[in-house]
């Protein structure tokens, strides 16, 4: 077991859910991960955590996502947690090394897919270039609400699963 899941497992479930919350963004979810203490191992911690994300509402999941800043800008919402700021800035460090056109089809992008979803998009960004990145929000955008829901959803667990693992990692 890696020294920091260790600890988490002794924190109270009040203090664990708040160390969590960075992973994910939704306080359902934090705290019904706390409640599933002890996690003794990766597997597990991802194999509940998949539990948990899935069994969530739509509420749940919005507020996750709101958690992080839109893809090729740093600034998210006021009550994100410093450490999510900092993953969301590894995760799109690609994206932001783009040429300017590439950045301003993402921001016009970014701007059509908040007003046809009413949300920001969510992709987990890592490994990708902005221009991978500009092809998917594209593709999406030809998504109905329920598709691209679901399609958030999922690419939000994608982005906790290379969370959890960095923060067991220490």
């Amino acid at each position: 077991m890696s020294e920091v899941l260790a600890r988490w497992n002794a924190l109270p479930q009040e203090e664990a859910a708040r160390e969590i919350l960075p992973c994910c963004g939704s306080k359902a979810w934090a705290a019904s991960m706390a409640l599933k203490k002890p996690l003794h191992d990766e597997a597990a911690l991802l194999e509940v955590t998949d539990e948990i994300w899935r069994g969530l509402g739509k509420a749940d999941w919005l507020e996750a996502f709101k958690s992080h800043p839109r893809i090729g800008e740093t600034p998210a919402e006021q009550d994100s947690v410093v450490q999510s700021l900092v993953w969301s800035a590894q995760e799109q460090q690609k994206a932001a090394t783009a040429d300017e056109a590439v950045k301003m089809a993402l921001k016009w992008g970014n701007r059509e897919y908040e007003q046809k979803f009413g949300r920001i998009f969510i992709v987990c960004a890592t490994g990708k270039s902005a221009g991978e990145i500009l092809e998917i929000l594209r593709r999406r955008l030809h998504n109905d609400e329920a598709t691209e829901l679901q399609q958030a959803a999922e690419e939000q667990r994608k982005i906790m699963h290379i969370r959890l693992k960095k923060w067991i990692a220490g």
